[in-house]
């Protein structure tokens, strides 16, 4: 349920339904329309809400990072979040994710 969801990620249902709308997730349906996260789902709003709040990529940026996560086929985000846990970056943001974000926003 959207309201389930948005307190796991402390946001709002309304911005849940904006990220479904940007094509950013696709929750599972239920036959009478209510939205269903999966755990996947609530990992990925995680993300977005780290990329948008942390390091200032906007949506279409997102999208870009997860449409590369897609051709690449890695799991690009969260090796760059490994590293930095490794690194005992202090910031909280993953190495290299501003690198990354920033060609990603370039045209």
């Amino acid at each position: 349920m959207i309201s389930v969801a948005a307190s796991i990620v402390s946001a709002h249902p309304r911005t849940l339904r904006i990220y479904e709308e940007e094509g950013l997730i696709c929750p599972a349906r239920t036959p009478t329309n209510i939205r269903l996260y999966s755990e996947n789902d609530v990992r990925r709003v995680m993300w977005i809400r780290h990329l948008t709040q942390n390091l200032g990529v906007n949506l279409a940026g997102v999208r870009i990072l997860f449409e590369l996560e897609e051709r690449l086929g890695t799991r690009i985000l969260e090796h760059l979040y490994a590293e930095a846990a490794t690194d005992g970056d202090a910031s909280g943001a993953p190495a290299g994710a501003q690198t990354a974000a920033a060609a990603a926003a370039k045209p």
